[in-house]
């Protein structure tokens, strides 16, 4: 009976306490305080607004991030001149990789037994059809003979390394060829790509600036400062 008595003495306290926190006064809101903090909100809400980006302007989609059904890109509209009658593009930057300005259609893709590039662009032939000559980089191989030793270690130009990385060009080496285009520059396709003409692009304000006069139109890695600092092999 005492046990009980106890309980719900307890459950009375507690009762108590919980209506005092209840009842307990709340401290006084001052109206013009409160009006001036909304009003703060309210400007910085607007300058906000002002300065903000809508998804619509950002890239070139002109649809917001929750509209893909509506999302269409431009047409790519290729140039159709035939090889050695169109205008060649001035190159982005010194020594960037030409722009394809004619017609590649029955060219792509470039396979191991079929290479139509090259018989317009190879050195040899490249003057007489007016075509861009592939430069020296393109007849050079820069990659060392690469093996692997008896006791498992991976060896170049037949010494064996620890580490194949080097930042000042240890292993690398030059081995020039005549006529023939080294196998990494084979694939044509990889560094060179035609240009689309017209469509919605946004307008390019870059100004290159050249270290040669000729720049825009000619590599400047035809001569021997390719090969400075490399060990040529023979």
């Amino acid at each position: 009976m005492r046990k009980i008595e106890e309980i719900v003495l307890g459950l009375l306290i507690v009762g108590f306490v919980f209506v005092g926190c209840e009842n307990k006064k709340q401290p006084e809101v001052d109206e013009n305080t409160t009006s001036e903090t909304n009003t703060t909100a309210e400007a910085v809400a607007e300058d906000v607004a002002i300065g903000s980006v809508s998804e619509e302007s950002l890239g070139l989609r002109k649809t917001d991030l929750y509209s893909e059904q509506d999302t269409t890109s431009d047409v790519a509209k290729y140039g159709k001149e035939v090889a050695g009658t169109s205008k060649t593009i001035d190159r982005a930057f010194q020594d960037a990789p030409p722009m394809i300005s004619h017609d590649v259609e029955g060219m792509l893709p470039i396979k191991i037994g079929s290479n139509m590039c090259l018989d317009c662009h190879m050195p040899e032939v490249a003057e007489a059809v007016k075509a861009t000559p592939v430069p020296l980089s393109h007849l050079t191989d820069f990659r060392p003979k690469t093996g692997i030793a008896k006791d498992g270690r991976i060896t170049k130009n037949g010494k064996a390394i620890d580490n194949t990385s080097s930042a000042n060009m240890k292993y690398v080496t030059a081995k020039k060829h005549k006529t023939k285009l080294t196998g990494a520059r084979y694939n044509c396709s990889q560094c060179h790509a035609p240009q689309s003409q017209g469509g919605n692009v946004p307008e390019n304000n870059f100004q290159a600036d050249f270290q040669s006069e000729d720049g825009a139109s000619r590599s400047s890695m035809t001569n021997e400062k390719l090969m400075d600092g490399i060990d040529t092999l023979k």
